[in-house]
C-alpha cells in the first residue's frame, strides 16, 4: 500500500505490522482542514493494507491535537461551503474508524480537544499519559457537542457523566478519564507510547480475524446510536452560524470569558 505524502501525518512502523500515525502540526498539533481531512480518509487505506494488523496514532511534541486552529475555524463561521466540506470530513472520520477492521490503539500523550480528542477516543483502546487532560470545548466556543461524543461518551462513562462534562466543557485530567471509563488507560508519561506499541504489538501478533471480526461486532453497539451522532454533527454545524459561535471563537482569541446573550428562541 501507497500512503500519499502527508502534510501534518508522520508514518512509521515501530514493530512489525503496526503502523504508527504521528499528528504533526506545530507545538500543539492544531487541525487545519487539509490535517482533518487527511484523518477522514486515511482509515479507508489502513483497512485495505494487507501490511498492517494493528495502528497506533498519537501526537508530536508534548500534545496530542488542540483541536481545531483559530483560522479553521474562522472560515467554518463565515463560508457555507466550506461548513459543508467540514461536515463531511468529521462524518467521514468517525465512519472510518468504526469501520476500519484493523485495531486501533492512541497513545494519548498530552492535550487532546476537539477533531483530535474524537480520534483519540475512537481508537479500540485507548493509552493517556497522566500528564494528559482531555476537553471537548464545543459549548464554550458556542456550539453543541458533535464530532464522537454523542455516539460514545454515554457508553464509555454513562449518561450522567457525559451530560456533565459535554455540556460544561470542563476539562477532564487523564486519571480521572480512566477512573469514569472514558479511556482504557493511565500511564507515567514516558510509558504513554510504549504501552500503546506493546498493545498494539499484541494484537498484532494475534488471530486477525478473530480480532476484527470482534471489533467491527463491538462498534454496533456505537452503530446503533448513529442517529444521535448524525443529530449532533448536525447541530454543531448549525452552530456555526450563530452569533454564540462569533462570540466563542472571540473570546478564546481575547483569552476572556464569552458572554453569550441568555435569551434564546431555541
Amino acid at each position: 500500500m501507497t500512503y500519499p505524502d502527508y502534510a501534518s501525518l508522520k508514518l512509521d512502523w515501530p514493530v512489525a505490522r503496526v503502523l504508527r500515525i504521528t499528528l504533526s502540526r506545530g507545538k500543539m498539533n492544531a487541525m487545519d482542514f487539509q490535517l482533518h481531512h487527511d484523518l477522514g480518509h486515511i482509515w479507508a487505506l489502513i483497512d485495505k493494507d494487507p501490511d498492517v494488523n494493528a495502528v497506533v496514532v498519537t501526537g508530536e511534541g508534548r500534545a496530542f491535537s488542540a483541536g481545531g486552529d483559530f483560522d479553521m475555524i474562522e472560515n467554518i463561521i463565515a463560508d457555507h461551503d466550506f461548513r459543508c466540506k467540514m461536515w463531511k470530513d468529521a462524518r467521514s472520520m468517525i465512519d472510518g474508524m468504526l469501520n476500519c477492521s484493523k485495531p486501533i490503539v492512541s497513545a494519548i500523550n498530552g492535550a487532546a480537544a476537539g477533531g483530535g480528542l474524537a480520534v483519540a477516543l475512537l481508537a479500540d483502546i485507548s493509552v493517556a499519559a497522566k500528564s494528559a487532560k482531555l476537553v471537548d470545548g464545543h459549548t464554550v466556543l458556542g456550539v453543541a457537542a458533535d464530532d464522537h461524543a454523542v455516539a460514545i461518551w454515554p457508553l464509555l462513562t454513562s449518561m450522567a457523566k457525559a451530560k456533565y462534562y459535554l455540556m460544561t466543557s470542563e476539562a477532564i485530567p487523564a486519571e480521572e478519564a480512566e477512573r469514569i471509563g472514558l479511556v482504557s488507560f493511565c500511564v507515567p508519561d514516558e510509558d504513554c507510547v510504549p504501552r500503546a506499541i506493546e498493545i498494539a504489538e499484541k494484537l498484532a501478533k494475534g488471530a486477525p480475524a478473530a480480532i476484527r471480526w470482534t471489533k467491527l461486532s463491538l462498534n454496533n453497539w456505537i452503530k446503533a446510536h448513529w442517529p444521535a451522532f448524525e443529530a449532533s454533527l448536525a447541530f454543531g454545524i448549525l452552530g456555526f452560524t450563530s452569533p454564540e459561535a462569533r462570540e466563542g471563537l472571540d473570546a478564546l482569541k481575547e483569552k476572556r470569558a464569552p458572554e453569550f446573550n441568555p435569551l434564546s428562541y431555541v
